[in-house]
Order: C-alpha cells, then structure tokens, then sequence
C-alpha cells in the first residue's frame, strides 16, 4: 500500500484494487438514466481488468445501451479498518458471442429471476482507499443511570 496523507489512510494501488475486487461479489452500481442519478446493488464477478455482472431488461440495462457513464463501489469495514473501491467507466452489453465470459467466472444470480443479459464494466478510473479507524465513540463508555 502506498501512504497518502497521513498514516490512517493509505491509497490503494491498482494491482490491490483488483485483488480488493475479486474477494467480493455485492457492489452497488450507480447510472444516470435521464435527469434521475440511480444507485442498485449487483452482484458482479472480475473478469480480468474489467467486471461482468448479469441484468434483464430494466432501468440498468436501459442505461447501459444508452451509453450512460457508471460509477461502481464495493467497501468493507471490521472495528480497525474500512476499505473501498471505487470503479467508473462504461459499462457495454455483450454481445451473444462474448457472453459466455460470464460463464468463465463465478456469476451467478443471487436470485430467482432469470437475467440473460451479460453487461462488462470498463474502468476508466479505478480508486481505493484503506482507512485506519479510530471511531473513539465505541470505545466511551455510558454514564450508569441512577
């Protein structure tokens, strides 16, 4: 990790980033469809340098043929540390032929519904951040009441 501003937080590099990525598969993706900016939950899979995630015809894969700019994040957090990673690019619908890379890496739908649309997200910026964390308030305790 690379030190930044002080010793709480540190930047991540790309290479972490990805490795931050591929050790989780819920993120939240955010899309401007019109003049409403929407954020959703996704579960997504790394494919390389880039992310797959699954859709059915809807809002995202709207935005997504239009060509709406997206910014994707996924974090973490314990009592020490918090970690995220932010992702923004384009996202494209796979055509029918590449569509398969989907089956080449752990996704799968989290949930019933069938979603045979396969988008890839293409970063054009991808940031991280590793926080140390103080969060004194845990650790005060509460005056008894008498």
């Amino acid at each position: 990790m690379e030190e930044t501003y002080d010793d709480r937080v540190h930047r991540l590099d790309d290479d972490e980033c990805w490795a931050f990525l591929k050790t989780h598969e819920l993120g939240r993706l955010g899309f401007r469809l019109d003049d409403e900016v929407h954020i959703v939950p996704i579960n997504y899979a790394v494919d390389g340098r880039t992310l797959l995630f699954r859709t059915a015809p809807g809002e995202k894969l709207l935005a997504v043929v239009l060509g709406s700019p997206v910014a994707f994040e996924v974090d973490e957090f314990s009592d020490d540390e918090a970690r995220s990673v932010i992702v923004r690019g384009r996202a494209r619908l796979l055509e029918e032929d590449e569509a398969h890379r989907a089956e080449l890496v752990p996704l799968r739908p989290w949930v019933g519904n069938e979603k045979y649309d396969v988008v890839e997200l293409q970063p054009t910026v991808l940031t991280g951040r590793a926080f140390s964390l103080e969060r004194p308030w845990l650790r005060m305790s509460r005056p008894e009441a008498d």
